[in-house]
């Protein structure tokens, strides 16, 4: 006999069905994330880093010399996080990061991943594509594709692809 859970409520041990099949699914989605990132935060922990501050720093990195204004890091950030200032200030604080006022307008606060920070983001950037490819080596491609749809459609009512 299998003890293996074979759905979210065995998994969790509740005795009545859920009441709703979209109760489950946020669950499910809930359990899932927590499974997955425990992981990512292991990973990111070896590197001195947590989840957002690898976020920040990817979003950063990925803008090359010309760097991102800070007040739009926010907006591409995976998870919304309240205070990107504050992880931004830990990213230079670790040299990973700088931040350069605009001559043009001294408001503007430009922010770009130093050499070290570049370098830190091709280190991870296997052991990250690893990773993401272990948790999900079980699952066949069009599930996985079927998968991010359902996901993206979950977000977007009424923008089916």
């Amino acid at each position: 006999m299998n003890d293996e859970p074979r759905n979210l409520q065995e998994e969790i041990g509740q005795r009545k069905p859920f009441e709703l099949p979209e109760q489950e699914v946020y669950l499910n989605l809930l359990r899932t994330h927590e499974a997955i990132s425990l992981e990512f935060d292991r990973l990111f922990k070896s590197f001195g880093l947590s989840q957002p501050l690898y976020n920040t720093l990817r979003i950063v990195g990925a803008r090359g010399e010309e760097g991102i204004r800070s007040q739009q890091i926010a907006s591409h950030m995976v998870r919304r996080e309240p205070d990107v200032t504050r992880l931004v200030d830990r990213l230079e604080k670790a040299g990973l990061v700088e931040r350069v006022r605009c001559p043009k307008d001294r408001r503007v606060i430009w922010v770009r991943a130093t050499a070290e920070g570049q370098g830190l983001l091709k280190e991870l950037h296997q052991p990250v594509l690893d990773l993401h490819a272990k948790q999900f080596k079980h699952i066949e491609r069009e599930k996985l594709e079927l998968l991010n749809q359902l996901l993206f459609e979950a977000r977007h009512p009424g923008r089916a692809s």
